[in-house]
């Protein structure tokens, strides 16, 4: 018979031949594909990492440790002499009740409450007053990250670190394992690797040096 049509060959890609200058890689070697690009804020930035952003959250977990433990300790001093004074002028009987919570307990209530707040209004002067000049805490400075509005070119403002603010610290203190998944929320977050807090306020954090 004439007149027919070959039959299709199956086709087979190029080996691959390695670089110009090198011996040839071994028989089934298949090249790694390439690595995948360095996540970017919207405007280009390259986006902070979660190991930068938690040192950067121990510096200034540090730093308002320092503060409160400045500020707590002269009243728990207080508070211990007063119990010291008191068991030493009970008769053997031990301290009547009453004055174990007059003078014991409530006043120790008292300074943890007003601690509490005096942290949060430290933390607002902090994370919100402080940052709001440059987009940094002292931890991001020192980790090279920055605070930036998520829409390009806008002007980080007050009313977004507020925002911030209430998530990570305000709402956090008060619901129970809040802190940890606002925390943990950028590893799984896409495409800008937003905390909570992040996404709350519209922000995202960038690293801003090498």
């Amino acid at each position: 018979m004439g007149g027919g049509f070959a039959p299709p060959t199956q086709h087979t890609p190029p080996a691959y031949a390695g670089l110009p200058g090198y011996p040839p890689p071994p028989p089934g070697y298949v090249p790694h594909p390439p690595l995948a690009p360095p996540a970017v804020a919207p405007d280009g930035r390259p986006l902070a990492s979660f190991g930068d952003r938690l040192l950067a959250w121990l510096i200034d977990t540090a730093v308002a440790s320092a503060v409160a433990m400045a500020l707590f300790l002269p009243v728990f001093l207080w508070i211990v002499f007063r119990v010291v004074d008191d068991l030493g002028a009970a008769g053997p009987e031990g301290p009547d009740p009453a004055t174990v919570w007059t003078e014991i307990f409530f006043p120790l209530l008292a300074a943890e409450l007003g601690l509490f707040l005096v942290v949060l209004v430290f933390y607002w002067l902090y994370h919100v007053e402080y940052a709001r000049r440059s987009g940094q805490t002292l931890g991001k400075k020192v980790m090279k990250l920055r605070i930036v509005p998520a829409q390009p070119g806008a002007t980080l403002t007050r009313g977004m670190l507020g925002k911030r603010y209430l998530v990570e610290f305000v709402a956090a203190s008060l619901v129970p394992f809040l802190s940890y998944l606002d925390g943990f929320w950028q590893l799984w977050d896409k495409p800008w690797q937003q905390c909570l807090h992040d996404k709350f306020a519209n922000t995202v954090v960038v690293k801003v040096g090498p």
